[in-house]
């Protein structure tokens, strides 16, 4: 099929293989990490990002902590796989993909009918892969239910990487316009580079250019400019937590895209899976954001880009309001306003 996206997080002969997202766009780098300390790693690098991808990586990390285990009892193999679990969710705070996906694994364990130590580990991997097919598979049902709100557009923007390389495959922003380009319909796609880390540039351009769609990369700084001109009829984005509310928070500069989008009249999109959802939030002043190495905005690589010693601000997040989002796109349908009612009727 044409327009198929790559596969960026897999488990084969035993293994977990990973994308190196960090190599990306200069080369193609397959990663195998065989302990937990090196899944938090690659976590924490950002060598796997993305709210489901790391959700799925921290599963699979449960199991390369658990699986050598020499618990005596069920009991010690429960409080290894907690402690497992704590370490991982460490590696960062603000995606709650990662902590559904600990708690999942945490919870099939505790239900499970054996003692049975092995039985117990294979419980854990079972449990990691099927978090991974299901996320396929609500990326394609995210797809098929976004692709009726861009029909009719020619192109659209997206701001960070929300495709198939934050996921299982076929992304969540990125998914209505995959399964549109394998229907027939191609959109044109404008990728804000997303700074400080480049994800847009280094990413989403990246699997898209990979996959065939024509994709037109402009620094984060230009989005009101694309917008005057009438070069896109909608924009899109992935999400890494959504309150109660319908708040969002996405990578840093998912604001200010969505401040410039209603200033337009253009609709703003956020796609997401229900494990987003964080409902014991009500709304997104209560969401942690994480700060990250002021290094990150000094310097571009290892080269200095600011004075020595200068105050730097570098949260890796903002919180969209739910006012200006237009719609939620999830696999079990389109959630509009009012959002706290209708979240917590589909969610």
């Amino acid at each position: 099929m044409p327009y198929e996206p790559i596969t960026p997080i897999a488990w084969r002969d035993g293994q977990v293989e990973m994308i190196d997202q960090t190599r990306l766009p200069g080369e193609l780098v397959i990663i195998r990490p065989r302990t937990v300390e090196e899944m938090w790693d690659a976590i924490k690098k950002l060598k796997v990002r993305g709210a489901p991808a790391i959700g799925i990586a921290a599963a699979l990390g449960l199991y390369l902590a658990i699986k050598d285990s020499r618990a005596g009892d069920r009991a010690e193999f429960e409080a290894e796989l907690k402690q497992a679990a704590a370490y991982l969710a460490s590696s960062r705070p603000t995606a709650v993909n990662i902590f559904w996906a600990l708690k999942r694994v945490q919870q099939a364990v505790a239900a499970a009918t054996t003692d049975d130590v092995s039985a117990l580990k294979e419980l854990v991997l079972k449990e990691a892969l099927a978090i991974r097919d299901e996320d396929e598979a609500m990326c394609q049902a995210i797809g098929k239910n976004g692709a009726p709100l861009l029909q009719d557009a020619e192109a659209v923007l997206t701001h960070c990487n929300a495709g198939t390389l934050a996921t299982a495959r076929y992304g969540t922003a990125l998914a209505p316009i995959y399964y549109l380009a394998s229907r027939g319909k191609v959109l044109k796609v404008f990728a804000d580079e997303t700074r400080p880390l480049l994800q847009g540039a280094r990413l989403t351009a990246w699997e898209l250019h990979q996959a065939g769609i024509p994709v037109t990369l402009i620094t984060d700084n230009m989005a009101a400019a694309v917008m005057a001109r009438g070069w896109v009829q909608a924009v899109i984005v992935g999400a890494d937590r959504i309150t109660a509310n319908g708040d969002v928070a996405n990578k840093i500069g998912t604001y200010g895209v969505a401040i410039l989008a209603r200033e337009h009249g253009i609709p703003f999109y956020v796609a997401a899976p229900a494990s987003t959802f964080d409902l014991s939030l009500s709304s997104g002043d209560q969401i942690p954001i994480e700060e990250r190495d002021p290094a990150e905005v000094s310097h571009f690589g290892l080269r200095p880009t600011a004075p020595e010693g200068i105050n730097i601000f570098n949260p890796a997040f903002d919180v969209t309001p739910h006012r200006y989002v237009t719609a939620i796109i999830t696999e079990r349908g389109i959630i509009r306003p009012p959002y706290k009612q209708n979240i917590a009727r589909i969610i």
